[in-house]
């Protein structure tokens, strides 16, 4: 059984690798700052992307994103401000979630991925 660190890294690997697929250019990883922690911030055309991934083995509890609740969006928004009072950028932020379903966790041959642009 795979440590959770372990399998958030897996998770927001598979997320960065799913977006530069997409034409992103992923511009920082795991950023962290005293509000919090950003997993991925990605550019394409005119947006900045502050993603959070969100891995689960299943939506029985129901979907990843609804894990991001108000508190941890506005976690998301402090530490995006903080990333971009470091990093002035002029295109136009937003807050995507990626959400992972790995059943089999770490040894999942096909992880479902979902990604849901200005989720929030």
């Amino acid at each position: 059984m795979a440590a959770s660190g372990e399998l958030g890294r897996w998770g927001e690997r598979l997320a960065a690798d799913y977006l530069r697929r997409g034409g992103y250019e992923i511009l920082a990883a795991n950023f962290r700052c005293r509000y919090g922690e950003l997993d991925l911030i990605a550019a394409r055309g005119g947006f900045l992307a502050f993603v959070e991934v969100k891995l689960r083995k299943s939506d029985a509890y129901g979907s990843a994103a609804a894990f991001v609740d108000a508190r941890k969006q506005l976690r998301l928004r402090q530490t995006a401000e903080t990333w971009l009072l470091e990093h002035p950028d002029e295109r136009q932020p937003r807050f995507d979630v990626i959400e992972i379903y790995a059943p089999a966790g770490l040894q999942t041959r096909r992880p479902a991925l979902h990604h849901l642009e200005n989720a929030f």
